[in-house]
């Protein structure tokens, strides 16, 4: 059974990229077909077992919050209008919703993923947890979280999510250098952070990482880098340097990125199109833009 109940997710960044949508409105919330991106966050969560999600977040704590929780004025006016439809549509999201307990750590300036993380500590306390990042989306058979849940069930050790990307699309990415221990297993022996020149594999970290209490010591004696960030991967390659054993896995299913606006835009347009309500128009809407 999986014993990894909580999930830390780090949403505490500028958004730069999306800018100037992002100055009104939560990358989180942007549509993904007809989800918001933390939509598929929060479903893969429940899918996993969490029960506890810690949100890190900055100025947009309240929007994120007000998605959340219910709305019975807003449900009273739909249901006095006989809104059957959108009324079965916000339940569905509020059954999805139900188990959770929901936490929000603000944070005064972004300072790195690693600087988010460790602002959930107390929270998380001396258990293992998930960090995730919505702006990965995996569509998989099996959770990727579970999947990395699976490696930690036996090993204890931090682990995360991997993916082969094509060598000029590393240097955006955390890239690790490994030894193979099983199919699709690593042993992480190196860790370089968006490398500018040979990458030490074609393996890039993915947005999904479980964690344990030794990584926040790491967290709170590293050193911000260059840009003035601490950042989790670099944290893990300290551990690496010492000797500590990360693991890496090289998780099955397609990965989604919603990291920059064309990124956003396939992705949308990939789960607009297999939406089982809207698919079938959108399909043919655009056999006659083409």
């Amino acid at each position: 059974m999986n014993e990894i109940t909580k999930a830390v997710v780090p949403i505490a960044g500028l958004a730069t990229r999306f800018l100037p949508l992002s100055k009104a409105i939560p990358k989180e919330l942007l549509p993904v077909g007809i989800h918001p991106m933390v939509y598929y966050a929060l479903q893969e969560l429940k899918a996993s077992g969490v029960l506890d999600v810690i949100f890190v977040t900055s100025n947009n704590r309240i929007q994120i919050a007000e998605y959340l929780k219910r709305s019975p004025q807003l449900e009273r006016v739909l249901a006095e209008r006989n809104q059957t439809t959108l009324l079965e549509e916000m339940e569905e999201l509020q059954k999805m919703l139900q188990d959770f307990s929901f936490s929000f750590v603000p944070v005064a300036k972004p300072l790195g993923d690693g600087h988010a993380v460790l602002q959930a500590r107390k929270l998380v306390g001396q258990n293992p947890c998930y960090v995730l990042y919505p702006d990965d989306i995996i569509e998989a058979k099996i959770p990727a979280c579970l999947q990395l849940a699976q490696v930690f069930k036996t090993s204890q050790k931090p682990v995360t999510a991997l993916a082969r990307l094509p060598k000029e699309r590393l240097s955006s990415y955390g890239v690790i250098a490994a030894e193979k221990i099983a199919q699709r297993l690593y042993k992480v022996k190196k860790i370089v952070e968006k490398p500018q020149g040979e990458a030490p594999s074609d393996l890039a970290i993915v947005g999904r990482r479980i964690i344990t209490p030794e990584v926040f010591d790491y967290l709170k004696k590293a050193k911000p880098n260059k840009k003035g960030e601490v950042v989790l991967s670099e944290a893990l390659g300290d551990m690496v340097k010492d000797g500590k054993i990360v693991y890496g896995y090289e998780v099955e299913g397609n990965w989604w990125e919603v990291g920059t606006k064309e990124e956003w835009l396939k992705t949308h347009l990939h789960y607009s199109l297999k939406d089982p309500v809207f698919g079938k128009e959108l399909q043919q809407f655009l056999k006659g833009e083409l």
